[in-house]
């Protein structure tokens, strides 16, 4: 399977357990690999370099897991 679109598997995933998500991760970033979440944190940087450590994906859909409450 590509690359491209193991990505837009495990995107699609997120977005579909987004509200199971809000309950164990609220306000943190998640990386998402084989439709798990891999790693959670406040900084999307280590978040990143600790998926690709202990997964050795090189791209993963990150995404920040909001309440709802946030304004932009």
């Amino acid at each position: 399977m590509s690359m491209l679109k193991k990505y837009w598997q495990d995107n699609d995933w997120a977005y579909h357990h987004y509200s199971e998500l809000q309950k164990k991760y609220l306000e943190k970033w998640v990386a998402i690999v084989n439709k798990k979440v891999v790693s959670s944190g406040l900084s999307p940087k280590k978040v990143i370099a600790d998926a690709r450590r202990k997964t050795k994906a090189k791209r993963f859909p990150v995404i920040y897991v909001e309440s709802g409450a946030n304004f932009y």
